[in-house]
């Protein structure tokens, strides 16, 4: 994978901004005069208004008003009335797909295929340089197509060069012609198991979708990125993150590349928020970690600890494991990656050595499976174990209960309810939605909530998420009252599930989640309380600073002023190379 000077120069802002933001390491910071509030650990939320932040970066003493302040400090912030929450904790996303994202085709937001298709042409176009045209976001759904598009559409506007375009969810991919014949997929290619190559009516010659196991036969064709690709990624990873409020994140599905690029971040410095892996299968999970799960590194910004499992695929792409076939597909139920046998043997790989074990599941049937599964294992391995389950988008209600009897954390991404809805209702019919996106029955069981974003599949936006959260509404308002409305939770609830929640979910609430003595300093300045605004204006809260350790990671302010001279001295290069 190769980047343009334009692009890289773009990287290169991006990874000034945020060398250029941090400042000298703290020692004793007293951070006064805000309007605090943090999860109190027990389900409520407490008010404070200033804190004082240790030589390590952790917090050394929370004030409420009246408490008597140090006379002596090295540092003091004056928060100026500011609103002030803990960092967010994105519990479930892909940071090297986010950077690589920002830096590839996008194709999120096209509201019809030919919106799509004219972007796809106009970025060719500006990249006569590039081996392949590669981009994600595409949904059909949103397109109001009821078909995928197809190989034909896309050779009109990529002039012959091999194009892969990967849709919103990651669980399948758009190729040209030329695309399928550098991956050798013809009208006799089998699809792996777990994969479909889908077929042109009334042949079958491939159409151009290929849909989970099987986009891996085009994928091992697609130039690999350079490391100093995956360097310029990370920091574009970085920024996007930061500027959101996202001090820390569970990277689901590490490759040792991947984690290599981690490591060089680390060493150098560049490594800004907190990273915790989980491993892209059990191999990637042994070349990381080896006998167990890592201690904590770079001062508590990467760890692996444990590994993602596949199960299924996901709804817009009918790859959901579904018990019963799909109301709009009749001879389909989904496409199981693995079967309930595999599936154990590979937990029980993972959980022999301690590696916390995060399946994904958003099917009913693959959900049902993974708690078959964790049952049988806890009889097994005692202890601590927190298995999670990633997305449970659909749960049979019957076996909702079963969240709670082993605590099974449920990772659970509450825009893809705002996102998914109008489909899942046409993918289920009206009679199967009880169990849909419950977090509200499911958390009543006493399992763990976890929020998170899957970015990019969604944007990291925690507060959108939260709003989402307490209304079940999109950003149109709709539908009136929400969407199963029963299934909404408490503000207290939601922002619990980006700090306290997803903290717990990674082994981390010891350290991160709360403005309290111990934990890491990470928090935020934003504009509003979300503990008082409307989920329209919960949506508009704007993250003005964020900073990790003690130290400012991220400022909208900084962020604007060092972009844009970061931006012209860029121009100027290019143009004195002309």
């Amino acid at each position: 994978m190769h980047f343009s000077k334009a692009a890289l120069a773009a990287l290169t802002c991006g990874t000034a901004i945020l060398a250029a933001l941090p400042g000298t390491a703290v020692a004793d910071v007293l951070v006064d005069n805000v309007e605090g509030l943090t999860p109190d650990g027990k389900g409520g939320v407490t008010r404070f208004d200033g804190f004082l932040i240790d030589d390590a970066g952790r917090i050394a003493q929370v004030f409420e008003r009246g408490d008597k302040r140090p006379k002596k400090v090295d540092y003091q912030v004056d928060g100026k009335g500011r609103v002030l929450v803990p960092g967010m904790i994105d519990a479930h996303g892909h940071v090297m797909a986010t950077g690589f994202a920002q830096l590839t085709l996008d194709l999120s937001g096209t509201t019809t295929l030919d919106e799509a298709l004219s972007r796809i042409r106009a970025w060719s176009a500006a990249h006569p340089e590039a081996p392949w045209i590669l981009g994600t976001g595409w949904n059909q759904v949103s397109w109001g197509l009821e078909r995928m598009p197809t190989a034909a559409e896309l050779d009109a506007v990529t002039g012959g060069k091999p194009a892969w375009l990967t849709r919103v969810d990651g669980h399948a991919g758009w190729a040209n012609t030329a695309a399928l014949e550098a991956a050798g997929v013809t009208s006799t290619s089998k699809a792996p198991a777990g994969g479909e190559i889908l077929r042109k009516a009334g042949s079958k010659d491939p159409a151009g979708v290929l849909v989970d196991a099987a986009t891996t036969l085009v994928e091992a064709k697609v130039p690999r990125p350079r490391p100093e690709d995956r360097d310029a990624a990370l920091a574009e990873a970085q920024l996007a993150l930061l500027a959101q409020g996202v001090t820390a994140i569970a990277d689901m599905g590490t490759t040792i590349e991947d984690w290599q690029t981690y490591r060089r971040a680390g060493d150098s410095g560049r490594l800004r928020m907190r990273i915790v892996s989980y491993a892209h299968g059990i191999d990637d999970m042994a070349l990381i970690g080896g006998p167990g799960p890592t201690v904590w590194l770079y001062d508590d910004r990467l760890k692996l600890n444990g590994v993602k499992l596949y199960l299924d695929g996901a709804l817009g792409s009918r790859g959901a494991w579904l018990k019963a076939p799909y109301a709009d597909a009749p001879e389909v139920s989904g496409l199981p990656q693995l079967n309930e046998t595999q599936l154990g043997n590979l937990m029980s790989r993972a959980a022999l050595d301690n590696f916390q074990v995060a399946v994904h599941a958003i099917g009913d049937k693959a959900n049902a499976a993974v708690l078959d599964a964790i049952d049988e294992l806890s009889a097994t391995y005692k202890g601590d174990r927190r298995w999670r389950i990633e997305h449970a988008q659909i749960v049979d209600p019957v076996d909702i209960a079963r969240f709670g009897e082993h605590g099974t954390i449920a990772s659970m991404q509450p825009q893809h309810e705002a996102s998914d809805r109008t489909m899942a209702e046409a993918r289920l019919g009206p009679d199967r939605l009880a169990g849909a996106y419950a977090w509200r029955s499911i958390a009543a069981t006493g399992a763990p909530l976890a929020f998170g974003s899957d970015t990019p599949v969604e944007p990291a936006h925690p507060f959108e998420g939260m709003a989402v959260a307490i209304s079940r509404q999109g950003a149109d308002g709709l539908p009136s009252g929400g969407w199963q409305p029963q299934e909404a939770v408490t503000r207290e609830a939601a922002l619990a599930a980006y700090t306290t929640g997803a903290a717990y979910a990674m082994f981390a609430e010891d350290r991160l989640g709360r403005i309290a003595k111990g934990y890491r300093a990470d928090f935020l300045f934003v504009d509003r309380d979300p503990m008082l605004a409307s989920p329209q204006d919960m949506r508009g809260v704007k993250v003005l600073e964020t900073w990790i350790g003690g130290q400012l990671a991220w400022s909208s302010a900084k962020d604007r002023a060092v972009s844009k001279e970061l931006r012209e001295e860029a121009r100027e290069g290019e143009d004195s190379g002309r």
